[in-house]
């Protein structure tokens, strides 16, 4: 599982440090992609899979998977952690997600969200204002 929040900094060379809580569920390799708001969003590989399983069965006529598919794989790098547990950012997702050097990475139970400190903050205020809505709608879900 992840969770928690750390705030790392980006290398001159775009490589993030994976935190060290996360790095035994990453060692193996992960995928790195565009998040549904402007985060990024690394999954182990294993999820990664279970995730691409269920897009396949999506129907390609739907002009809403083809959508889905192009923001998610269409994004998609693999990565291997190096031995101090860094990946690299490639330059599209950095822009994508507004990150320059700084970042705060967000465990989310299966997968890890990296964000541009501003759309962290902008994500958590929001989240804030509308706590009533969310709680209702996670509760339907059975949470």
């Amino acid at each position: 599982m992840f969770q928690g929040e750390y705030a790392h900094i980006l290398d001159s060379k775009g490589r993030l440090t994976i935190p060290a809580r996360f790095r035994t569920e990453l060692q193996a390799g992960l995928v790195m992609t565009r998040g549904y708001e402007r985060c990024l969003v690394i999954y182990p590989l294993a999820e990664w899979a279970a995730l691409a399983s269920k897009a396949a069965r999506m129907p390609t006529a739907s002009a809403a998977a083809r959508s889905y598919g192009r923001l998610i794989f269409g994004g998609a790098f693999e990565a291997l952690p190096d031995k101090m547990g860094r990946i690299l950012v490639p330059g599209v997702l950095r822009e994508y997600a507004g990150i320059k050097d700084e970042t705060v990475i967000v465990g989310v139970n299966t997968y890890v969200e990296v964000w541009s400190p501003n759309a962290w903050r902008e994500a958590l205020e929001h989240g804030a204002m509308n706590l009533e809505t969310i709680l209702a709608d996670v509760s339907k879900m059975g949470v």
